[in-house]
Order: structure tokens, then sequence, then C-alpha cells
């Protein structure tokens, strides 16, 4: 049993059964014992590996995606050029060197980082350390600016609560103790669930996720590009009205049991775009493969590949398929941008 096994152990012996989304907060940001903030966990020696970290390729399209958004809506100044869970650093770096030689934007951009982890912060600095970036723990202290955005594989991370439709109506999915081990179990009937169409168009028996903190998320970003402009790109993997357990562990690039190394494992759930995309006053989605082609990877892969052979040039090819092909990331992860009424649409939806 790992140290915050047995401190929820504890916890639920005291006070009972806690919902997956305490559960979840616990595990991934416990300030002792929590996975984000005690460990890096990206790349080849952690547990995973984000789409930054597979190509270069990635972070550069954002970012002109980003810039030419930037020059779409006449070029506001200052602006606020933000990323959510920024990881190493590494989407951001990529960005900022593929937008170096538009005119304007890096004078303008005021580079803003919402990371709560300490130790991912140091990660960052040193990976940034050519810019000035400034941190924030909440999207509440975004300035109040135009706002470009970018958020990679944040949203998944994001407690969620689960339900169980049955005979005797919803119950909430709980986590309790059975044996001294952590078990799921289910709540007592409930006179009302969230009010999103995955729960209005759910059969009988089914399991349905909720987000609330994504659906806030993407809510205090909209409101501000509403209010001053911008355009936001979140992606990541899930789908449109998804239902079923999707929770998922995993540790040492393995797959895990959700349960079985609480703040040693990474926990995560597919998102349910369709209530995001309700938030924003415009919005577009597509396929992250989609997206990233008429974005211009191709071209981009092309021209990478004439200075690479051999084995980095395996490699290289291997990662513009990784990020593109739909039995890949291209069609699992997907691109939601949100911008303002009115505005152009978003760079990679036409």
């Amino acid at each position: 049993m790992t140290p915050l096994a047995r401190l929820l152990a504890q916890r639920i012996r005291e006070t009972g059964p806690i919902t997956v989304a305490d559960y979840m907060a616990e595990c991934l940001l416990h300030p002792v014992h929590g996975y984000y903030t005690t460990r890096d966990p990206f790349g080849a020696a952690g547990d995973f590996t984000t789409a930054p970290e597979i190509s270069q390729m990635f972070g550069e399209l954002l970012g002109l995606a980003l810039a030419q958004a930037w020059l779409d809506r006449g070029s506001p100044a200052p602006f606020t050029l933000a990323e959510l869970g920024p990881g190493r650093g590494t989407l951001m770096a990529d960005l900022l060197r593929a937008t170096k030689g538009v005119p304007g934007f890096h004078a303008a951009a005021r580079i803003t980082l919402v990371e709560a982890s300490p130790r991912l912060r140091e990660v960052q600095a040193a990976t940034l350390s050519a810019y000035a970036p400034r941190w924030v723990e909440r999207l509440e202290d975004l300035p109040e600016a135009p706002l470009f955005l970018v958020a990679n594989e944040f949203l998944d991370a994001l407690p969620i609560r689960q339900f169980q439709h049955g005979p005797q109506g919803w119950q909430e999915r709980l986590v309790g103790l059975r044996d001294e081990a952590l078990t799921f179990g289910l709540s007592a009937p409930l006179p009302e669930v969230p009010d999103t169409p995955a729960f209005r168009h759910a059969p009988d028996a089914a399991l349905v996720e909720d987000n609330l903190p994504a659906r806030l998320a993407v809510a205090k970003v909209s409101t501000r590009i509403a209010r001053h402009g911008g355009v936001a790109y979140w992606i990541d993997y899930g789908g449109w009205r998804s239902q079923g357990d999707t929770l998922q562990a995993l540790r040492n690039h393995a797959p895990d049991d959700p349960l079985a190394h609480p703040g040693e494992a990474d926990l995560t759930a597919h998102v349910d775009f369709e209530p995001l995309a309700a938030l924003a006053q415009a919005f577009a989605y597509d396929t992250q493969g989609a997206v990233l082609t008429r974005l211009g990877i191709d071209a981009r892969a092309d021209r990478l590949a004439q200075a690479l052979a051999g084995d980095r040039l395996e490699s290289h090819r291997a990662a513009h398929r990784r990020l593109t092909h739909p039995e890949e990331m291209g069609s699992l992860f997907k691109v939601l941008a949100i911008t303002s009424a009115g505005a152009p649409p978003p760079p990679g939806f036409v």
C-alpha cells in the first residue's frame, strides 16, 4: 500500500467513502504524496509521453496557428499568450521558436503559464529561460486582455465524478474500503444528477462521467475571450457525448489499476467535448489529425526529413504517423477551438 493509500484508507474509515473526483484530486495533487507534486512524469523516464514530446512539429504548428489567429484579429497589443498545464515547457518553447519571425508577436505577448506543481514550474523555468514567462496557479489570475491560449492534455487530468444508472435510478460511484483495500462502490440513490446531454440521453444501465472542473475552466476562458477577443485550442483525447467508464491509470508507460498505486500513477479520463463547446460564443471541433493536416504538418514533416537519415529519419516518420494517423493519436485526440462571436474561423479548421 502506498503512503497516500494509507492516508486515504484512514480518511475513509473516519468519514466514509469519497467521490472519484476527490480520489483523483488527492492522487494527482496531494501536497506531499501527489503524482504531479512529487515528480516529472513526462517522457521516457516518466510514465507517459505527450504530443509535444513526440515531435517539435506539434508545438510549432499550434504556435503558427495562434500567431495567424492573432493577425486575423488585428494584432492586439499587449495580449496574453497562455498555456494550461505546460508540462516541461516543451510545447511553449516550440511555439515561441516557430513564431519568432512573426512581426510584433513576441513583443506584444505576455507569456503566462497556469501551473500548480512547484516541481514542474522549476522544469518549465529551465526550458523557457530565454524568455520571461510568469506563472499563475488559477485561470482567474490570467490578465484581463486578449487571450491566445493552448491546453494540451489538460482537461483529461481534471477530477471527474462517475454516476451509474440502474433500477434505483442514478447513484454515484464512490471509493471505499473492503478488507482494508480500496474498492469501488455506489452511493444511495440521488435526487438529481448534472444536467448535460450525456445524462439527458443516457440509456438504461449507463455509466456517465461528469467533469465539472473542465466545464468551469472552459467557461472562464470563454468569458475572457468573449470580453477581450482571442482564441483557445483545447487538445485532448475523448469524444462528443462520451459515455462509459473511461477512468484510467498509467504507470511506467503501462496501464495500471486506478486504485492500485495512489499517488504513483497518472490518472486521467476521456473528455466529453459536447458540454464544453456549448460554453463558447463560437467554436470549431475536429480530430487532431485533421487539424494538424490543415495546418501543414505534411509539408513540415517533409522539410524536416530532408536533413535526416537512418534511425533519426525513421523516428521522425514514426512521430508524424503517431500524431496524425487515425489508428494512433489522429482520431482519438480531438481539438476544440473556441473564439468570440463574429471572429474569423480558427486556423486549422478551414
